[in-house]
């Protein structure tokens, strides 16, 4: 998969502290690495929603990632509210992950990410509009 990097998107990870810049770029990769290891052809695009870093393919469904000051101990990893996502992710990976009811998952600077579980998250994501009629995604 082709990914199209956008430098207006790595001047916002600048404006974050560094221990949280060094969190969402962890994430930032693992949904790179994620779209590199998916089959086919296609195209992921980095770009701002709401000014937060954002990732899409032309099958999926938008991840953003973002920190916000007011809650500044956690970083999140959003999905579209009126998907099936974060409903098949609890099913899933309840014991894994935090979620903030039906549009994040929420991480703790200080806790190590479950990182196999949280690719398949984002891959059910970038692939959602040709899985959304399968039991679970297709999981």
């Amino acid at each position: 998969m082709e990914v199209i990097e956008n430098p207006d998107v790595l001047e916002i990870f600048d404006d974050y502290p560094a221990p949280v810049r060094e969190k969402l770029l962890k994430l930032r990769q693992l949904v790179l690495d994620t779209a590199m290891e998916m089959d086919g052809e296609g195209k992921l695009e980095e770009t701002l929603k709401w000014g937060e870093p954002s990732y899409v393919t032309k099958y999926g469904s938008t991840v953003r990632i973002d920190w916000k000051p007011s809650n500044p101990e956690q970083y999140a990893m959003y999905f579209n509210c009126k998907t099936k996502l974060i409903d098949t992710f609890k099913e899933l990976y309840q014991d894994n992950f935090e979620f903030e009811g039906n549009r994040a998952m929420s991480f703790n600077l200080n806790d190590d990410l479950a990182i196999e579980e949280l690719k398949h998250c984002i891959l059910l994501s970038l692939t959602y509009h040709k899985i959304k009629h399968l039991p679970l995604l297709g999981a």
